[in-house]
């Protein structure tokens, strides 16, 4: 039964910065420390975390959501992509990032904990949060 999970962090940027950061190949290498590869328009691939990471953009809305399929090399050929969504909210603070990561195969490492040590912990060095 694939699963999901919901995460909220809050950076000291403009919603604008981190979506543009998000999509920039040099910038997300920069934020979260492994090499990637971002396409910026609907139906471009990308890689991220030296390739580990790898999927399609399905969903663009300019500084406001960011949706994606995501696969690693830990999927199994026959599972399908998981799915994630990226929420970009004006806050008091700067920028409340929501992600939402579902549809994820059983089987899988925890992403959860991925998510918050190798872009999470990064992103707040990066951005001086």
């Amino acid at each position: 039964m694939p699963h999901s999970f919901t995460m909220k962090k809050v950076f000291p940027v403009t919603p604008e910065r981190l979506f543009h950061a998000w999509l920039d190949s040099d910038e997300h290498a920069a934020m979260t420390g492994g090499e990637a590869t971002c396409g910026q328009q609907m139906g471009d691939t990308f890689t991220a975390w030296d390739g580990y990471i790898f999927g399609q953009n399905l969903r663009l809305e300019p500084n406001e959501v960011i949706v994606q399929s995501w696969r690693t090399l830990d999927f199994r050929e026959e599972d399908p992509p998981s799915r994630l969504e990226i929420q970009f909210n004006p806050s008091g603070e700067g920028c409340e990032l929501t992600l939402i990561h579902s549809e994820i195969p059983d089987g899988q490492p925890d992403y959860e904990q991925g998510w918050e040590d190798h872009y999470f912990t990064p992103m707040r060095a990066y951005f001086g949060a």
